[in-house]
């Protein structure tokens, strides 16, 4: 027996999220900032157990297929790729270029894209940088700022290659990672680089201890898509980098 059925009228905002296969934190620091009203759709693209220039540069050849695996009736506004370093690595512009090909949306964003743009927004041109990755990976990432004119003037790295782990790393041992890096920096703001590294719980911590923001990966990629998405209500407000309007 065929039954009747009518469709639902209403389409929420749809946000697609690509993790990394390794990436333990983005999708629950993800749920907690954008509004409960927004879905998150999630893919995952493979990724390395070790963190390097190589493995990250792999993730090329696998952007669009974990593009596609996102579900194809969605309606997205807005894409993110969730991986500081690749999109460094790789390049903004040829990430958001594999992303379109695989999924149909108007926007693509990335958390080295979204730092750009939060620094424009806020006129920062100074950051410190906090990150866990080995002396290569992390050089990457401070050229692409530099190509954006924003200039790394401290630098502190927990120089830790397993993605495992990466995500245990203590809130308080970023905490004071950061105060350490902005305290000696002559700089407009602290970056905690890395999706999977647990910063979003101490970035109000760490504003209040320096005076001046605090950003993290996952946090600046949500406030972006936000704004790229053209949100018309927020998630949990964390950080000051929210204030931008």
């Amino acid at each position: 027996m065929a039954l009747p059925y009518t469709l639902d009228p209403h389409r929420p905002t749809q946000i697609g999220l690509i993790a990394l296969q390794s990436d333990e934190t983005i999708e629950r620091d993800f749920r907690r900032l954008l509004p409960s009203e927004v879905e998150l759709l999630v893919s995952r693209v493979p990724s390395g157990a070790t963190v390097s220039l190589d493995t990250l540069c792999a993730m090329e050849d696998n952007l669009t297929a974990a593009a596609r695996l996102l579900p194809l009736g969605a309606d997205l506004a807005a894409v993110g790729y969730g991986c500081t370093s690749a999109s460094a690595a790789i390049g903004t512009t040829r990430v958001a270029d594999l992303v379109k090909t695989g999924a149909a949306t108007p926007h693509v964003s990335d958390p080295l894209t979204s730092l750009v743009a939060a620094c424009r927004l806020g006129r920062l041109t100074r950051i410190g940088l906090v990150s866990p990755y080995v002396a290569s990976v992390s050089a990457r990432l401070i050229e692409a700022l530099a190509a954006e004119g924003i200039a790394v003037t401290a630098f502190g790295s927990f120089d830790e290659p397993l993605e495992e782990r990466v995500v245990r790393i203590s809130g308080a041992s970023i905490r004071d990672a950061a105060i350490e890096v902005g305290r000696s920096a002559d700089c407009d703001a602290v970056f905690l680089s890395c999706t999977n590294l647990r910063a979003l719980d101490v970035i109000d911590e760490i504003e209040d201890a320096l005076g001046r923001l605090a950003l993290s990966s996952n946090q600046v990629l949500a406030w972006h898509l936000g704004r790229l998405a053209g949100f018309s209500a927020q998630g949990a407000r964390v950080g000051r980098v929210f204030d931008y309007a």
